[in-house]
């Protein structure tokens, strides 16, 4: 698979810059609103539908808040412009649903307590799944500090991730980035199989 003169997409529309901008007005509801982390927030003990979706617009903190919006400003724009707005989005969205559907399932193996979770992290892992598929030699720096390529960054993150899913000390919802991870790479996978009508040719 390589790039071609198609790659780029023509139904691109910029949706990250929306997506950043609800997730930080979102963030200013739950400072100003009473119980509103509460109502929108995964909680596995009184889980609701629509705390599958609503939680990934939550964040505890303006360094959680800071370091998701920040990748998702520059990873996020880089996978719309190649795949484009309808498949950005669909990776987003099911990324953070998986990510939030298998933390409530290590939840329910007793793997972790049932800590109520909220944020944007399992769609941002999605969204360097996908990188990993469609540009592998993507340069990073993983900390700030170590250049890798996506690929072999993707590969780092499974691993941490997946020993982190049985850390109960952590903190941290590493079940929740793995599984957006995983969702978001088998997607970028398949992706020339997502016929949105909006281009002929995908891939050359």
């Amino acid at each position: 698979m390589r790039y071609g003169s198609s790659y780029y997409r023509n139904d691109y529309q910029a949706s990250f810059q929306y997506l950043v901008g609800l997730i930080f007005i979102i963030f200013l509801l739950q400072i100003l609103i009473p119980n509103f982390t509460k109502i929108f927030m995964l909680v596995p003990t009184n889980l609701q539908p629509w705390q599958l979706v609503s939680s990934i617009f939550l964040h505890g903190g303006f360094l959680h808040l800071f370091l998701n919006l920040y990748a998702l400003y520059f990873f996020g724009q880089y996978l719309e412009t190649i795949i484009g707005t309808k498949r950005f989005l669909l990776i987003f969205f099911l990324s953070g649903i998986a990510g939030n559907l298998l933390y409530l399932f290590t939840i329910y193996l007793n793997i972790i307590p049932p800590v109520p979770a909220l944020g944007a992290s399992g769609a941002i892992y999605g969204i360097l799944g996908a990188l990993a598929v469609l540009s592998p030699n993507l340069t990073i720096l993983l900390f700030g500090l170590i250049p890798l390529k996506m690929r072999e960054a993707a590969i780092l993150w499974f691993v941490l991730e997946f020993i982190g899913s049985f850390d109960i000390s952590s903190g941290v919802g590493s079940a929740a980035h793995l599984g957006g991870l995983v969702v978001g790479y088998l997607i970028a996978k398949n992706i020339g199989f997502l016929n949105f009508g909006d281009e002929k040719h995908l891939w050359q």
